[in-house]
């Protein structure tokens, strides 16, 4: 059985005990993985530690052309890596090319951003020269969740990378193998041994170790907001910066003058692409009273036309990541105390589907707003349904959670728009689109208990660097 194993200094370092690989779609192992702790991390960062000490002074322009050659790589080899994402995590085959693209367009976004990334002269007095250097932190560690793997680790590496630092990069237990494949591409597209460190393992084990390593300088991490708040304490002890996008609740408010055709199109693609597996999922319809009968029986409708099969197959709905998660799943469903499940809520019945983590879309209708199904994340194929009066209501609903991710309001009203905009408290609010989190030039993060941070833009340049100034006597 193949072993999917770490690579550190620009070779696979194998470990001595692996676990198995499983493919959602079957429940079965497709190869294991090795079950790298704290000696493989600590290999790792000694290895990102020595290569850093001259990647740091490469010139900014010979480091763009690496990353140009990083994102040309994976363009070459997208649909094999989007093969690997589509086994390991179960997305529809469609989905995962995305992944690829959208992977390689972060190293194409982060070689030409560094070209223009400046420090800036302050003018003080006549007889001092004052300028500011932006400077990498060092060894950046950056432990990714297991939704889009591809997208996750080009998102922290790129910009990291690009700014001078190396990286040492801890994938989800479960999908390991597309991370391992970056590094090995960046190195033979001509990325120092050592810049980019890939250590697979157990959350718990290797993640733990990452976090807690004393010679790393930031880390970054994307998850649920309980291990993120371990995570951050982790930073804190070592008063170290920390990057976290953890969960979401997102709501999509849609008003009586939208464009209703539109909005169930977008409600439907939010909550089921990744089979809900998005921390920006829109999860939470909230819909005007006066139209809520139409735009939920155009949703309903279109769940009822969705295809569900394995990832490799290319069906509109994969599996969820595992039986665990299904299982956790179908418990937010079994304890719901108030709601009418209009489609939905259980597994399919098929027999060609009940070995795979399979959950059928799911809506429910008038649930309570304070209700565990409302509050918390359920990371699935499930979306739930209120109804508000007026735009108050509206923005009281959509800031009733303990979670501040994304949030989309559909109107026509463009006052409207702008002033819940400003009221609703997320780290970003679409009008009448959806984006779960935008292009690669979007700065993405959250406001509570959604994270802090920012990822993506300008702005992932300025969390992997520091502003040190230099103050001149003339």
């Amino acid at each position: 059985m193949f072993v999917t194993e770490s690579f550190i200094g620009g070779a696979p370092v194998p470990s001595a005990a692996h676990y198995d690989n499983v493919d959602p779609s079957t429940g079965q192992p497709i190869g294991g993985v090795a079950r790298g702790g704290a000696d493989e991390v600590d290999q790792a960062v000694a290895a990102a530690r020595h290569a850093f000490n001259a990647w740091r002074k490469v010139a900014p322009a010979e480091r763009s052309m690496v990353l140009s050659r990083i994102a040309d790589a994976i363009d070459t080899h997208r649909e094999r890596l989007a093969r690997l994402e589509s086994e390991d995590t179960g997305k529809p085959l469609t989905q995962a090319r995305t992944d690829a693209a959208v992977a390689a367009r972060y190293f194409r976004f982060y070689a030409n951003a560094i070209d223009s990334y400046y420090g800036s002269a302050i003018p003080l007095t006549d007889d001092l020269l004052v300028y500011t250097r932006r400077e990498p932190l060092g060894v950046t560690g950056h432990i990714v969740a297991w939704n889009y793997p591809m997208q996750l680790a080009a998102r922290s590496v790129a910009p990291a990378v690009a700014a001078g630092n190396s990286v040492v990069i801890k994938p989800a237990d479960e999908t390991p193998r597309t991370a391992v494949e970056f590094a090995r591409i960046a190195v033979d597209a001509g990325l120092p041994a050592g810049v980019f460190n890939v250590v697979t393992g157990i959350g718990a084990e290797a993640g733990a170790a990452l976090a807690a390593h004393p010679d790393v300088d930031s880390i970054g991490f994307v998850g649920s907001t309980q291990v993120g708040s371990a995570i951050a304490h982790a930073a804190a002890d070592r008063v170290v910066p920390a990057v976290l996008e953890l969960g979401g609740k997102s709501p999509q408010i849609v008003f009586p003058d939208a464009d209703l055709a539109k909005a169930a199109t977008f409600v439907t693609k939010a909550i089921l692409q990744n089979a809900g597996q998005t921390c920006s999922a829109g999860s939470r319809l909230l819909v005007h009273e006066a139209v809520h009968d139409e735009l939920v029986a155009a949703v309903v409708k279109r769940f009822a036309e969705v295809t569900i099969g394995p990832g490799v197959d290319d069906k509109d709905l994969g599996p969820l990541i595992s039986v665990k998660q299904q299982n956790r799943v179908q418990g937010f469903l079994s304890g719901n105390a108030k709601g009418e499940i209009l489609c939905g809520g259980t597994t399919p019945s098929e027999e060609s589907l009940v070995s795979g983590a399979y959950f059928l879309p799911t809506l429910i209708d008038g649930v309570d707003p304070a209700a565990p199904i409302a509050q918390e994340e359920i990371f699935g194929p499930v979306l739930t349904v209120n109804t508000f009066a007026d735009e108050d209501q509206a923005v009281q609903l959509a800031n009733g959670t303990q979670y501040a991710l994304l949030a989309a309001v559909w109107t026509r009203d463009l006052s409207r728009a702008h002033r819940l905009a400003a009221d609703i408290v997320a780290g970003q609010v679409y009008v009448n689109t959806y984006g779960a989190g935008g292009g690669v030039e979007l700065p993405f993060g959250g406001f509570k208990k959604s994270g802090y941070g920012r990822e993506k833009g300008y702005e992932a340049l300025d969390a992997v660097t520091a502003t040190k100034t230099v103050v001149v006597a003339l």
